[in-house]
């Protein structure tokens, strides 16, 4: 492939070297012909890495021809028969859940599964500030007292080793089931259920998994484990409908943000086929106080829905998104969902603050560093760190970790870029001793340390992420394109054709087009901090574009002060319907002035 840049432009608006995704041609006209797609949409599943056999499984995702059987997974038969036991015999169980979305999720999904087969399950979500993340002893010593006889741990406890070992003694049981990168030692637990335990095939199929589609499977499981044993016939009762409960699976999943290949793609595709019909009270509740009156898709997963489940472990109450996801009650639902709005709404206050501060920060001291921004803060709130610490990966496209101190000990979020896997560099730190607590996977990591050792923490960092980069090479800002479109060219026709290659998410890009040689005719500043244009072709077509939280940036400048100048202007195509509208709106990632590359 050659390396030159795409359409010329070595450095854009955002200081972005464009690259054209590589795609194999005669594949991608083997695709368009033999499934009957334009030659573009052929290009564009080439570009993903779609085989000629894979593409039919692409383009319609079934869990028919993708769900395995649960029982490939380690573990598995031991954690379904443990927990079809404490159903049959009316043991208490309680559920362990991360705050996050996968973790409500997780938690939610194995709630309505309890209650469709006539059993109680016990919700535990810790709270961020003052228990953090995972199981904590005292948290199941309290769970033992109330007379709690099986854990289950969603979402975290793959490396609880004191915790665990400390509720074993207590005579507590525990099944784990996570997704997070573990370690050769695995805790005291009657099962745990991980497909990225190191005794699994690594990179295998279902390592991509969120800890919401590895509870569905532990759901799938336990269900097959009672239907064995006669339980439905005795109760008189008929089984679950469990794909009921995939717009769950499509939310953790999403939010998660693990790749949309493979069973992730098919649980994400039938799910929000699922959310559509708003079967799911909490999530219809949180659709409307948002506003949301239009056929829901990933996006709205992942940016409208899942930022306001998440607020409650932010900024307020751990276990408001769970209970949320889980109740039937519509009006309870609607109660809990204008709290998570209105708690939302706090956080991105309390979000621009500090990032406000930290940008100031890494902006200091940018050059000193290459491989990671590290910024720190006393009284940050560790409940913003992580959506800060994505926002300062995207803007500087490196590694970034946000660490809230307090005191002497410091609670911390990072963010990867592709390339770097920031989880192994975060368990090694622990495992040398530079950590309280942490772990993660190659995207996301988390960490508590002591404010003595941060010095220490970003000089192991830097050497562990500079031995990776010396074998993918050096961090390079770099947009990737699928293709060039004319202004004309973006029409609801092409709309149409694009959204068969959804649910897009990582792994599985939204395509994202440079406009070529277009003029802005109208720019404006709308929302506080967004750029609204409107862009012409030399044809006299226009389309309407927008480019969010951009007004501060050399790409918002930029754009409101082009002077009618020519530009490339890249972004992601949308349905526009406002106001009945049919028509297309370009979402702007970044601009290049055209010919002046």
């Amino acid at each position: 492939m050659s390396d030159s840049a795409f359409l010329g432009v070595d450095q854009s608006l955002s200081g972005k070297r464009w690259r054209a995704r590589p795609a194999d041609e005669r594949l991608a006209l083997a695709l368009s012909q033999s499934y009957g797609l334009p030659e573009l949409v052929g290009r564009l599943l080439a570009g993903r890495g779609v085989s000629l056999d894979a593409a039919e499984c692409f383009l319609s995702p079934t869990l028919r021809a993708l769900l395995p059987d649960p029982s490939i997974l380690k573990d598995m038969e031991r954690a379904a028969a443990r927990v079809a036991a404490a159903i049959r015999g009316g043991q208490r169980v309680a559920v362990f859940g991360d705050y996050d979305v996968d973790g409500a999720t997780s938690s939610a999904l194995l709630t309505r599964f309890f209650r469709a087969v006539g059993a109680d399950l016990r919700v535990y979500i810790p709270d961020r500030i003052t228990e953090g993340y995972g199981p904590n002893l005292p948290a199941l010593l309290r769970l033992r007292q109330e007379g709690i006889d099986l854990v289950v741990t969603v979402d975290c406890g793959v490396t609880s080793f004191d915790p665990l070992a400390g509720a074993a003694e207590a005579g507590l049981e525990v099944v784990v089931v996570d997704h997070h990168k573990a370690e050769p030692r695995l805790p005291v637990a009657v099962a745990v259920v991980n497909p990225n335990r190191l005794d699994e095939p690594a990179g295998g199929p279902l390592s991509t998994l969120a800890a919401v589609g590895v509870s569905f499977l532990l759901v799938v499981a336990v269900n097959r484990e009672l239907r064995r044993s006669g339980w439905y016939a005795a109760q008189g009762r008929p089984e679950p409908d469990l794909m009921g409960w995939l717009d769950l699976v499509a939310l953790g999943t999403v939010c998660d943000v693990v790749p949309l290949t493979g069973l992730n793609r098919a649980f994400v595709a039938q799910g929000l086929k699922i959310m559509g019909r708003r079967a799911n009270p909490g999530i219809a509740a949180l659709a409307d106080v948002a506003g949301v009156n239009e056929r829901m898709d990933a996006y709205h997963a992942g940016f409208i829905i899942g930022p306001r489940v998440n607020a409650g472990g932010r900024v307020a109450k751990s276990d408001l998104g769970a209970r949320l996801l889980a109740t039937e009650d519509a009006a309870e639902a609607a109660a809990l969902a204008r709290q998570l709005h209105e708690f939302n709404t706090e956080r991105r206050t309390i979000e621009g603050v500090v990032l406000e501060e930290a940008l100031a920060q890494v902006e200091a001291t940018l050059d000193d560093s290459p491989e990671l921004i590290l910024a720190t803060g006393e009284g940050w709130h560790p409940g913003v760190i992580g959506i800060v610490a994505a926002r300062l990966k995207e803007r500087f496209a490196r590694p970034a970790c946000v660490v809230a101190l307090d005191g002497g000990v410091g609670k911390a979020s990072g963010r990867s870029v592709r390339g770097v896997d920031l989880g192994s560099a975060i368990i090694a730190a622990r495992q040398a001793g530079l950590l309280l607590a942490g772990g993660g996977h190659a995207m996301a990591a988390g960490f508590t340390v002591e404010r003595a050792q941060i010095e220490a923490l970003r000089a192991f960092l830097r050497t562990r992420i500079a031995a990776q980069l010396a074998e993918s090479g050096p961090l390079v800002p770099t947009l990737h394109l699928d293709a060039a479109l004319a202004v004309r060219g973006a029409v609801p026709d092409l709309m149409q054709h694009l959204e068969r290659l959804a649910p897009f998410g990582t792994g599985n890009a939204e395509p994202r087009f440079a406009v070529t040689d277009a003029r802005i005719v109208r720019a404006d500043v709308v929302g506080g901090a967004h750029v609204r244009c409107i862009l012409t072709g030399a044809d006299g077509a226009r389309l309407k574009a927008i480019a969010f939280r951009a007004l501060d940036t050399d790409l918002g400048r930029g754009l409101l002060q082009s002077g009618g100048r020519p530009l490339h202007v890249a972004g992601t195509l949308r349905p526009d319907r406002w106001n009945g509208n049919d028509g297309v709106q370009l979402l702007i990632d970044d601009a290049a002035m055209a010919g002046q590359a």
